[in-house]
C-alpha cells in the first residue's frame, strides 16, 4: 500500500511538473512573441500651397557719368564785301577767289567760322534805296556764286543784319540767304531768321542783331533777351551777332550808355552784350564801327565789342586802323565759359585782301584797348596775341544762375525801326 502510495505521488508530482513545465513554456512564448503595432491612422491634413517668395530684381547700376563734351574753337572776323557789280563792276581780277586766301588756312583750324555779311548775294535785281548824293550813298552787289568763297575759305554761319543787308530790299536778303543755303552756310538776321546746326558734339545757335529795319533789332533788349533765352534751352552753345555801336576811328572807345550815328541810335552794345549773356549768349561778337575795339569777359563768357573790317573789297575805307583787319578765336568749354584765345593780326591790302601783319597790329590796339577801356577786361593777354581768362573757369568763384526774362514771347517779336538816313550812308 505504501508502495502504491508512493508511485501515485510520484505520478502525481510529474503531472504537475508537466503541467507546470507546460504553463511556463506557455509564458514564456508569449513574452517571446509580440504583437507588431499598428501605425496610427493619420487625419487628413491640407497642405497650404507653397507661396513663393517674390524676390525683387536688384536694381540696375547708374549710368556712368557722360563724359564732357571738347572744347569747342570759334574764330570770327568782322565786315566782309568781297567786290561789287553795282552799279559798275568792281570785282577782282580773279573773281574775288583769293581774297580770303590767307585767311582760310586760320579759319580751317576752328570748329565753327563767323563773318558778317556785308551787301547782298545775288545776280541782278534792281537796288531799294534811293541815293540823292551818290558819293555818300554805297550799294553792294556781290554775285551770288561769292558764296562758294566764303564757304571754301571754312566759313559756316554768316551774319545778314547790318544797313547793307537791305541794299537790294528784303528780295536781296532773300537771295543772300538762298545763295548761302545752297553752300551750306548758316545765317541770321532777318526777324525770324536763326541759325541752328549741329558741329560734332554741338548744337549750335546764332542770332544777328542790328539797329536796321527787318532785323532782330539791337534797341529791343527784352525781345532779344527772350529769343536767346529760348534758344539756350534747346541748344548747348549760344552766340550773338551784333551790327552796332558809333562808326569810325574817333568811335574806337566803348562805354556803357547808347551810342548814336548821324542821329541813329545804334545801341548800347555794353548794355545789351551783358543782357545777352545774362539770358543765356555763350559768345558775342560785335562789328558795325569799322575799326577794332575792346574785348571783355563778363560771367566768363566772351565779348568783342567790334572786330572791324576784315574782306572788303574797294567801296569801303581801309584806311589807318580801318584797315587793321584782326581775326578772334576763342576756345570754349562745353558750359560756355573762355578758356583760352588769341587774336591773329592782318591787313588789308588792296588789291590782294586780307594779308598776315608781322607787326601785330591788330593784337596790340585790341589789348591796348581791354586795358584801357575795361581795365583788363577780365583778361591777360601774352605779347603774340594769344589771351586767357585772368582767373581760370575752374577756380573762379560761383556764379549766380542767368535768370529767363519774366514775360518772354519771341512770336512777337518787334522788327527795328523804320528805315533811317544811315541805312543809305556810305559810314566810312
Amino acid at each position: 500500500m505504501q508502495k502504491l502510495m508512493s508511485l501515485w505521488f510520484d505520478s502525481a508530482n510529474k503531472s504537475r511538473r508537466l503541467i507546470l513545465m507546460l504553463a511556463f513554456c506557455t509564458w514564456i512564448a508569449g513574452c517571446a512573441t509580440t504583437t507588431e503595432d499598428k501605425p496610427a491612422p493619420v487625419a487628413d491634413t491640407v497642405v497650404p500651397a507653397t507661396v513663393e517668395e517674390v524676390i525683387p530684381e536688384p536694381a540696375p547700376p547708374p549710368a556712368p557719368p557722360k563724359p564732357p563734351k571738347p572744347p569747342i574753337t570759334i574764330a570770327a572776323v568782322g565786315d566782309m564785301m568781297l567786290g561789287t557789280d553795282f552799279p559798275t563792276d568792281r570785282l577782282a581780277d580773279d573773281d574775288g577767289k583769293g581774297q580770303l586766301s590767307e585767311a582760310r588756312i586760320y579759319l580751317s583750324r576752328a570748329q565753327v567760322a563767323f563773318g558778317n555779311l556785308e551787301g547782298v548775294l545775288m545776280d541782278g535785281g534792281e537796288p531799294a534805296k534811293v541815293c540823292k548824293d551818290p558819293s555818300l550813298c554805297y550799294l553792294f552787289r556781290s554775285p551770288a556764286r561769292y558764296a562758294e568763297h566764303f564757304r571754301d575759305a571754312g566759313f559756316n554761319v554768316l551774319s545778314l543784319a547790318n544797313n547793307h543787308a537791305r541794299d537790294f530790299g528784303e528780295e536781296g536778303r532773300d537771295a543772300s540767304m538762298l545763295a548761302l543755303d545752297k553752300v551750306g552756310i548758316a545765317h541770321s538776321g532777318r526777324v525770324g531768321d536763326v541759325a541752328s546746326w549741329q558741329q560734332g558734339d554741338y548744337r549750335l545757335a546764332m542770332a544777328a542783331f542790328a539797329p536796321n529795319i527787318g532785323s532782330h533789332s539791337i534797341n529791343d533788349e527784352d525781345a532779344a533777351a527772350c529769343l536767346i533765352s529760348k534758344l539756350a534751352q534747346d541748344h548747348d552753345l549760344v552766340l550773338v551777332s551784333f551790327h552796332g555801336g558809333a562808326e569810325g576811328e574817333g568811335a574806337m572807345h566803348v562805354s556803357d550808355v547808347e551810342e548814336f550815328y548821324y542821329g541813329e541810335s545804334r545801341g548800347n552794345v555794353v548794355g545789351f552784350s551783358h543782357r545777352m549773356i545774362d539770358a543765356g549768349a555763350d559768345m558775342v561778337i560785335g562789328h558795325g564801327p569799322h575799326v577794332p575795339r575792346a574785348l571783355e569777359l563778363y560771367r566768363g563768357r566772351l565779348i568783342a565789342y567790334s572786330l572791324g573790317n576784315f574782306a572788303t573789297y574797294y567801296g569801303i575805307s581801309v584806311s589807318g586802323d580801318k584797315g587793321v583787319a584782326p581775326m578772334l578765336t576763342a576756345t570754349l568749354d562745353e558750359d560756355g565759359r573762355l578758356l583760352e584765345g588769341e587774336i591773329i593780326s592782318f591787313r588789308q591790302r588792296r588789291p590782294d585782301g586780307p594779308r598776315l601783319d608781322d607787326r601785330q597790329t591788330a593784337a596790340s590796339l585790341i589789348r591796348r584797348l581791354t586795358r584801357t577801356d575795361f581795365n583788363g577786361g577780365g583778361l591777360e593777354f601774352t605779347d603774340g596775341g594769344s589771351f586767357r581768362p585772368s582767373i581760370s573757369p575752374q577756380t573762379r568763384p560761383g556764379e549766380s544762375p542767368r535768370q529767363e526774362p519774366a514775360a518772354c514771347d519771341t512770336d512777337g517779336f518787334s522788327p527795328s525801326q523804320p528805315v533811317s538816313p544811315t541805312d543809305q550812308l556810305s559810314h566810312r
